[in-house]
């Protein structure tokens, strides 16, 4: 598998601060805005806010990575030597799914 570091994923319990933070104090341009999803362009990696939960509680970032198919890799997961937290699913015309880092972190994968 070759994957592509494609998203840093930050988690806010303040859509609007987090944008005016990142917009107004560090200059990054705004790509879009939703209270449910915002993306900030910055190169090759996109900074994306989404709302905090319980399970991603704010300030949390989460590591986005892009592989030319996610459903073989789920399939292959054992000899890949990945662990799937959630199996592929499509979600806004992509297929994601989490895997868990060694330490148990969770990483988004997207095909």
């Amino acid at each position: 598998m070759q994957a592509r570091f494609t998203y840093a994923i930050r988690f806010t319990d303040d859509m609007e601060g987090a944008v005016a933070f990142f917009r107004d104090r560090l200059g990054l341009k705004l790509r879009f805005y939703t209270p449910f999803w915002s993306e900030f362009e910055t190169g090759d990696v996109t900074l994306a806010l989404h709302p905090a939960s319980p399970a991603n509680p704010a300030g949390n970032v989460q590591l986005g990575f892009a592989t030319d198919d996610v459903v073989r890799l789920h399939a292959e997961a054992e000899t890949e030597g990945l662990i799937f937290s959630a199996a592929p699913k499509d979600e806004h015309g992509t297929k994601l799914a989490t895997i868990r880092d060694p330490e148990g972190a969770e990483i988004s994968l997207t095909s």
